[in-house]
């Protein structure tokens, strides 16, 4: 997948229209950690409930390496799903430890400061 460069937000032609924005990329990680907090899932199930959030297009490798990085950082923990009837092979399931319910927390607290920011930004542009 081609990197972002400057100007992407001028190159409206339809290859590049539904292109995920450098903000979109942003919030993949605190989207994940609330969307685990809400409920032990898998990477597969995180992956589709994204879209629920507007965070869009987003490959599945970028949510899985994500998953990587913040299990490496102990901010979620997963065990594998060996459920008897379950369908394909085993699954690792993602739960939030007490340090990933910090690290959402200090999510939280940046993301209310940015969305005043964003909300300034939005009335200058406007003006």
């Amino acid at each position: 997948m081609p990197r972002h460069k400057r100007g992407w937000a001028i190159n409206n032609n339809d290859k590049h229209h539904k292109r995920r924005t450098p903000l979109t990329v942003a919030l993949v990680e605190p989207a994940l950690l609330t969307l685990i907090e809400m409920e032990s899932r898998h990477g597969y199930g995180l992956h589709e409930a994204l879209k629920g959030l507007g965070i869009r297009p987003i490959h599945p490798s970028v949510v899985y390496r994500t998953l990587r990085q913040m299990e490496e950082l102990g901010w979620i923990s997963a065990d594998w799903d060996t459920t008897e009837g379950s369908q394909g092979p085993p699954r690792k399931i993602f739960s939030l430890t007490d340090a990933g319910v910090q690290a959402l927390q200090t999510w939280q607290d940046e993301l209310l400061r940015a969305q005043e920011s964003i909300q300034l930004l939005l009335k200058g542009a406007k003006s």
